[in-house]
This record gives C-alpha cells, sequence and structure tokens, in this order.
C-alpha cells in the first residue's frame, strides 16, 4: 500500500506549552488504556514524550498504561477505569466509551487528523521457521491439518480484524471485483458470495484450537507455548516475533489480500479534566505528539504503518510488504454494522462458533 501524508499538528502547538512567566512546573500522572499488542511501542514513546513534554512546558509527565483485548479494555473504561486517553483497536470500541457516557466526545474522530488514527497496521500470518505446512493464503488456513491460533472477537479488536480480513478474502473470491458489493446489479451474486463466506470462516474456525481474550495472549499461545501451526497477527505482531522474540524461529506470511487496520485514539475527557488543566493540557500534547515525526518513527520503529513517512528511516518503511488492502467502510459499511452483524449477540460469530 502506498502512504498517505496526513495533516501535521500545528507547530504553534510547542509555543502553547511554554509555562507563563512565573508559573509552576507540575507532576502530572496520565492513564494511557491500550490494547494488547502496544506494550513495547507505549513504553517508549511514553518517555520521549516524557522527555519532550518536559522541555516545551516544563511539566513532568508520567504516563502509566494498561493493556488488555480492545473490547474488554473499552468495557472497563465504560465501568469506571481512570482512563485519561484511550489508544485501541478499532473505532467501535471508543464509540461504545462515548455513546455510554465515558467520558469521550462523540465526534472525537475529528480531535485529530486521519480520524484519530495517527498509525495502521494490517493483519498478516506468523509459521513457524521453514513454513513446514507450506501456508501461503486464507485457503490454506481450512485443511484438515492446519492448526489456527486467533484471539476471541468478543474481547479483542485484533481478532475483529482477523476475522474481517478472513470474510474480505472468501468475498474476493466469488466476486472478483468487491465494488459488486454495492451495486444492485449483482444483488444475487452478492448473497451467494456472503454465504460462501460465512461458510470459509466457519471452517476456518472449525480449526482454532485456543481463542485467547487478547491478541498478545495468542502470540504467547503460539511461540512460548508452541502450540498451532499457524498465527492470525497484527502485522507489529509477526515482525515482533520474527526479528526480535524468536529471530530465524519465524516467518511472516502476507496473504494475498487483508484489511487496512486502524486503530484510534481519544482523549477521555471527563476523567483528564478533573485532574485540572495542566494534566488536560498534557493529555492533549500526548496524542498530538503520535502524529510529530518523533512519534511516526517510533511507531514505525515499533513495525506500525507511520501516517506520514517523512523523516522515518528508509529500512523502516522498506520492511512493510505490498499488500492488497481492503478497508472496513468499503467491505463491511462501517463498524456499527459490522459489530452489529457479526459479534453482537447472536451475531454471525455466536452462530458460527458455538463450543
Amino acid at each position: 500500500m502506498s502512504f498517505r501524508p496526513s495533516l501535521i499538528i500545528p507547530l504553534a502547538l510547542a509555543a502553547a506549552l511554554i509555562l507563563p512567566e512565573g508559573a509552576r512546573a507540575e507532576n502530572i500522572t496520565l492513564l494511557n488504556v491500550s490494547y494488547d499488542p502496544t506494550r513495547e511501542l507505549y513504553q517508549d514513546y511514553n518517555a520521549a514524550f516524557r522527555e519532550w513534554y518536559r522541555g516545551q512546558s516544563g511539566d513532568d509527565v508520567t504516563v502509566q498504561t494498561s493493556h488488555g483485548g480492545s473490547g474488554s479494555q473499552a468495557r472497563s473504561v465504560i465501568e469506571g477505569a481512570p482512563a485519561d486517553v484511550v489508544t485501541l483497536a478499532l473505532a467501535y470500541d471508543i464509540d461504545a466509551i462515548a455513546q455510554r457516557d465515558g467520558g469521550v466526545a462523540e465526534d472525537w474522530q475529528q480531535a485529530l487528523p486521519d480520524n484519530s488514527t495517527p498509525y495502521t497496521s494490517t493483519i498478516v500470518f506468523l509459521v513457524r521457521k521453514g513454513n513446514p505446512k507450506g501456508i501461503h493464503d486464507w485457503d490454506d488456513l481450512i485443511r484438515d491439518d492446519v492448526s489456527v491460533i486467533t484471539p476471541n472477537p468478543k474481547t479483542s479488536g485484533g481478532a475483529r480484524w482477523n476475522y474481517l480480513a478472513a470474510w474480505a478474502w472468501a468475498l474476493k473470491q466469488q466476486l472478483g471485483d468487491l465494488s459488486k458489493l454495492d451495486d444492485p446489479a449483482f444483488e444475487q451474486e452478492v448473497a451467494a458470495a456472503q454465504d460462501y463466506a460465512r461458510d470459509y470462516v466457519s471452517k476456518l474456525y472449525a480449526n482454532v484450537a485456543i481463542l485467547d481474550s487478547g491478541a498478545r495472549g495468542s502470540t504467547n499461545t503460539f511461540i512460548q507455548r508452541g502450540q498451532g501451526d499457524v498465527l492470525l497477527a497484527w502485522e507489529n505482531e509477526a515482525f515482533l516475533a520474527t526479528e526480535e522474540l524468536g529471530e530465524g524461529e519465524y516467518e511472516l506470511v502476507a496473504p494475498s489480500l487483508s484489511i487496512l487496520t486502524e486503530p484510534p485514539v481519544a482523549l477521555v475527557e471527563r476523567n483528564v479534566s478533573r485532574k485540572g488543566e495542566a494534566a488536560e493540557r498534557a493529555a492533549r500534547a500526548y496524542l498530538e505528539h503520535l502524529y510529530s515525526t518523533e512519534g511516526q518513527r517510533i511507531a514505525a520503529a515499533h513495525y506500525y504503518r507511520p501516517r506520514n513517512p517523512e523523516g522515518v528511516p528508509a529500512e523502516d518503511l522498506a520492511r512493510f510488504p505490498e499488500l492488497d488492502l481492503v478497508t472496513i467502510d468499503d467491505v463491511f459499511g462501517g463498524w456499527n454494522q459490522a459489530q452489529s452483524q457479526h459479534f453482537g449477540d447472536n451475531g454471525v460469530f455466536d452462530q458460527i462458533f458455538r463450543r
């Protein structure tokens, strides 16, 4: 895929952070409630932001981070977890917080560029060294001799992306051109393709041995416990495994088609405003700085696709494979429709996976 430059956060932000004459520097603690695979990303980003923000404002900001399945994390905020910012796996989870009066503005996607998604990723396969089962594309995942590891779509945002990527591939096999999905002239053909996709995804989940609650749990099941032949993984998790967790022991396989995953970020205004103006300024800057050259470099270093590649080392950009990527809007009508149809109570996933 090609990278698309983002809108740039105005440089005036830095000037706005400078302490007024006579003001005292403050010690601020923020909580970032995030999803599973961002542990290493935010460990580095938090340290870099703390140094940068101290230089801009004089305030010392400590950012604590909570990780888990994206859906579970969203529910924790709805139920009262004191998040100041959320950095989750998909827009639906932040929408759920906003709609359930969890302290996020309903128009949160308009607060930052690219619908408040400072980096992207996609879904790939992770296989063991030498790819002993010869897994190359989605059709290989329903063979009788293949055991698949993927997390639970009811709790994990990454799992929902995995499921939808598989469904989109199946649709493409039948339709050839996914633009037919919106053309009334192909209504019968589309209905048949949807039936085919349902059957394919049913067979895929029949080969899933373990449904962990989050993406990192599935990575640990595959790597540390040695379960399964293939892991359906965020691209960044697959790179982490091949280049850091088990160099030479695993291989990344890019399927013929996948989905553009867009992990969004948002301010939990109700919570952070209670801490005062200095904390709210820091929290807003924390999210905005993700779009800076430094923020984009850190995202790419941790195997996320930066929105703006300017200033990112060429070797970090070169690692990302070219993929045919579909979007949630084009194939599934957006997250609200996908969630209701596939992942809601008694949705398609519940119907095909009753264990």
